[in-house]
């Protein structure tokens, strides 16, 4: 399983429009991708622009390339695009270890 970790920051006082563009992305588009194992959405207390989100797929290339290079991923983009102050940093992991 790989965990994908996107950082999110938003523009300023659309935190409640946000939380819903991407719980309806999440929903209609990416649990839909091919490798979605599922999703873990954190918003931030200190900076409420800030999300944090977590996305566990099959294997790399699931994100990569069949989300990625596929229409959904434009799909996923206009409904949460217009809402980020900049370009979100995103990273995969490997699992290394977990509690029971």
């Amino acid at each position: 399983m790989i965990l994908e970790l996107a950082d999110i920051r938003i523009h300023p006082g659309q935190q409640a429009a946000f939380d819903e563009a991407i719980q309806r992305g999440l929903r209609e588009v990416i649990s839909k991708s091919k490798g979605f194992q599922g999703f873990k959405v954190n918003k931030g207390i200190e900076s409420p622009e800030r999300y944090i989100l977590q996305i566990f797929w099959d294997t790399l290339e699931n994100h990569t390339v069949d989300f990625r290079q596929s229409p959904a991923f434009a799909d996923w983009r206009a409904i949460v695009g217009p809402f980020f102050a900049g370009p979100p940093t995103v990273e995969h992991f490997d699992l290394l270890a977990k509690s029971a």
